[in-house]
């Protein structure tokens, strides 16, 4: 079973949320509609997460209501190693 837990790498997975969407003020995080959220993907590294956040968020560069988030949820599986 660990070795399900490492990438073709030899490294940790370590899971990241990328989702995105439009906030109802620019100075807090309250989405606008919950049922329009952008579940950009799950990403097994901080690095491939940061590239969609980046991708995903340059696209919407424009709107400035439109906000996207990484999530480490390999924090929320184990919060007290809280390691990248």
């Amino acid at each position: 079973m660990a070795a399900q837990a490492k990438n073709k790498a030899g490294s940790k997975q370590l899971l990241h949320l990328v989702f995105g969407g439009e906030l109802t003020e620019l100075d807090k995080v309250e989405f606008a509609d919950l049922k329009k959220l952008d579940i950009v993907g799950i990403y097994p590294n901080y690095a491939r997460a940061y590239d969609a956040w980046k991708d995903a968020a340059q696209r919407t560069v424009d709107d400035a209501h439109m906000r996207y988030f990484i999530v480490h949820l390999h924090r929320l599986f184990d919060p007290e190693h809280d390691a990248d």
